[in-house]
C-alpha cells in the first residue's frame, strides 16, 4: 500500500497520528500523545526551535507513517557552526515497511532541514533497535558514536 502523499501533518490528523506515536513510544497513551500533538499541529512548537511533523498518507486517507523533525542548535558529532536537522521520531506501520515510505518521509524532512539552513541531519536509535539502525544506515546515515546514557535521581 504505497502512500499517495507525503505532507506536513494537519490538525485533522490528530487521532491517527496519536495512535502512530503510541506505537513508536508506548510509554505514553494515545491520549497523552494527542494532548502533546494538538498545539504542535496548530503551529505552536513546544520549544523555541522549529518542529515539523511529516506524514505518509494512503489514498484512502489512512496514515501509514510519520517523521518528526526538529531544528537543534547542535547535535553530537555534528558541525557546531550550523544548526542541525534532527529526527525526533520516525515510524512506518509494519504492513507498509520496505516500500519506500520511510525514505520518502526522510527526504521531506531533509528538504525542510535544508530550508532551515541545515547542512546535516542527525538522529539516534536505541542500541537494541536493529530495525531502526538498519533503516538509518540504508538511507545514508553513518554511525557517529555510541553511548550509554545514565541518569540519577536526586
Amino acid at each position: 500500500m504505497a502512500p499517495s502523499s507525503i505532507r506536513l501533518a494537519q490538525p485533522s490528523d490528530l487521532a491517527q497520528l496519536a495512535l502512530l506515536r503510541a506505537a513508536l513510544w508506548p510509554a505514553s497513551s494515545a491520549e497523552e500523545h494527542a494532548a502533546e500533538l494538538a498545539p504542535i499541529l496548530a503551529g505552536k512548537s513546544p520549544g523555541i526551535l522549529p518542529l515539523a511533523v511529516f506524514v505518509a498518507q494512503a489514498g484512502d486517507g489512512t496514515l501509514l507513517g510519520f517523521l518528526e523533525a526538529s531544528l537543534r542548535s547542535s547535535a553530537d558529532e555534528c558541525d557546531v557552526a550550523h544548526p542541525v536537522g534532527y529526527i525526533e521520531g520516525w515510524y512506518v506501520v509494519e504492513s507498509a515497511r520496505r516500500q519506500g515510505i520511510g525514505a520518502a518521509l526522510l527526504r521531506a524532512a531533509e528538504s525542510w532541514a535544508r530550508a532551515q539552513g541545515c547542512l546535516e541531519m542527525a538522529s539516534d536509535a536505541a542500541l537494541d533497535n536493529l530495525i531502526s539502525q538498519h533503516a538509518h544506515e540504508a538511507l545514508g546515515f553513518q554511525v557517529a558514536s555510541r553511548a550509554v546514557l545514565y541518569r540519577k535521581s536526586l
